[in-house]
């Protein structure tokens, strides 16, 4: 039997998600930046550290999670990397498709990072590469191994549609093959590419509620028993438990080389982020912006949830909700236990 449970929110410690660039390499079909509405090129180095600078000190605990675009892309990656560790943030995170580029496991050491997490979509190239590109599973397979070969190490990260979950049960085998320490399933939502370029095929790539409680799980169970930890989207309540939305109860940050900054991710396809950095200081947004969102009570749960992805939610004959949707940053996870 495996430990599970359901991550609380936390607001002992603080998040940062920065999206160093919105550049990629792949064009996956359910990439959710927008460039458009979050900024396009690079953010410079000595940007990256004065906004690093700014979140290092919120909490005892600040983590900071590198993301894109792709952002091995980014020529000074690893400077960045460096002055986080130089500025006391407890942990950093590269998340990558696998392609690692610009030498980026030769310019930083596993001390530096606490994880390289992969993205991967299926458990082999038929299942991956119509996802995320012609090549990317062997690419990003290969690219696991030389990290761990350096002593990096590794998670994986699997995006959840209808054009994978079916292989999702293989994975596990999978992950235990090249050495995964921890596996996150993620939903699939409506942002980005998601939002512009599949709508109305869309509700076609999303899983329903009854196909995700059955399968994943289930599947997290089967990992777990290979000693790998797993955490997914809790997605859907219990009759007894209290819908919370992370912007209220926990301290999350999503920037964006704009200078956006958004405290909840289903936001950013809108230009009602709740602030923004200009000339390196943080600036509160007027209202109307997402933090008026926050505090709404709805019996459908989360609300943005509602009001941009309302297919997700099922009536009954008298017109209440079968259940209500979570946080989409409230998470379940499946440990093994330590014999």
């Amino acid at each position: 039997m495996n430990l599970r449970k359901t991550v609380s929110f936390s607001k002992n410690s603080t998040n940062v998600f920065f999206h160093i660039l919105t550049e990629c390499n792949l064009k996956c079909r359910h990439c959710y930046i927008n460039p458009d509405q979050q900024g396009k090129g690079i953010v410079p180095l000595n940007t990256i550290e004065a906004w690093l600078k700014l979140f290092s000190k919120k909490k005892e605990v600040v983590n900071v999670i590198f993301l894109g675009g792709e952002p091995t892309l980014h020529p000074d990656l690893s400077a960045a990397i460096k002055k986080a560790r130089e500025l006391g943030f407890a942990s950093v995170t590269v998340d990558t498709n696998g392609y690692l580029f610009n030498g980026i496991l030769d310019r930083v050491n596993p001390d530096e990072v606490e994880f390289f997490s992969f993205s991967l979509d299926g458990p082999d190239p038929e299942t991956n590469d119509p996802i995320r590109g012609k090549g990317s599973f062997n690419k990003c397979v290969s690219g696991i191994r030389r990290a761990l070969s350096k002593g990096f190490h590794a998670s994986l990260i699997y995006t959840v549609s209808l054009a994978n979950i079916n292989e999702l049960y293989r994975m596990p085998p999978l992950l235990k093959d090249l050495g995964i320490e921890r596996f996150f399933i993620q939903v699939i939502g409506i942002r980005g590419k998601s939002a512009k370029s599949f709508n109305p095929q869309i509700e076609e790539l999303q899983v329903p509620f009854s196909q995700w409680i059955g399968t994943v799980p289930e599947v997290a169970e089967k990992a777990a028993d290979l000693g790998i930890i797993v955490t997914y989207p809790k997605v859907y309540l219990k009759a007894d438990e209290q819908f919370e939305c992370a912007g209220v109860v926990a301290d999350n940050y999503f920037i964006f080389p704009n200078g956006r900054v958004y405290r909840c991710p289903l936001c950013e396809d809108y230009p009602i982020h709740g602030l923004k950095i200009e000339k390196d200081h943080m600036v509160t947004m007027p209202k109307i912006n997402e933090t008026a969102l926050f505090n709404l009570t709805i019996p459908e749960g989360c609300v943005m949830n509602k009001i941009i992805q309302p297919h997700n939610i099922s009536y009954d004959d008298k017109g209440f909700p079968k259940y209500q949707v979570a946080c989409c940053m409230l998470k379940e996870e499946v440990r093994p236990l330590v014999k």
